[in-house]
């Protein structure tokens, strides 16, 4: 089994711990290599969207992407990054083919209703957070593959990957 990119559409990309957490204080509160791993495989030579902060929590333009960053201030700037003041213009923006939107909350709640597509990585660990991502509720999704694992630090995870089935 496989995650693959020739479908064409937008794809949330996101890991989240229990209660689809996602981050607290403006950054991931894990650090889980198999899943940055799995992440970059996915989104090389590809467009990945997402908003300032998440952009400025990674610290830099990730390489060999498009990296298209969403922000209220069209004269802001990020070295190595596209700028768009909404989700549409990011669309427009992006490379030919499968968009991956990478967050932060704000970001995939903008992007869900657009969606065709999200990769999760569920992560079995329980921790306090201030961000969440948005659930995906199973009269619009279908999980249609998954590959449990544990981490290199004990952790146990799930790479799931859903389709929408409606609107």
């Amino acid at each position: 089994m496989s995650f693959d990119r020739r479908d064409q559409g937008i794809c949330l990309v996101v890991a989240y711990a229990k209660h689809r957490v996602i981050g607290r204080d403006g950054a991931m509160p894990w650090h889980l290599p198999e899943d940055l791993k799995h992440f970059r495989a996915l989104t090389l030579d590809a467009s990945i969207v997402m908003g300032r902060q998440t952009f400025e929590s990674i610290g830099k333009a990730l390489p060999r992407r498009r990296n298209i960053v969403i922000t209220r201030n069209p004269s802001w700037h990020g070295e190595g990054a596209v700028v768009a003041t909404s989700f549409e213009q990011a669309l427009s923006l992006a490379f030919p083919g499968e968009v991956y939107v990478i967050g932060g909350g704000q970001i995939y709640q903008l992007a869900l209703a657009h969606a065709d597509r999200a990769v999760v990585t569920e992560i079995e660990l329980e921790v306090t957070g201030d961000t969440y991502f948005p659930e995906l509720t199973t009269t619009c999704w279908e999980e249609v593959a998954h590959i449990k694992g544990i981490s290199s630090q004990g952790l146990s995870y799930r790479f799931i990957d859903y389709r929408r089935t409606q609107s």
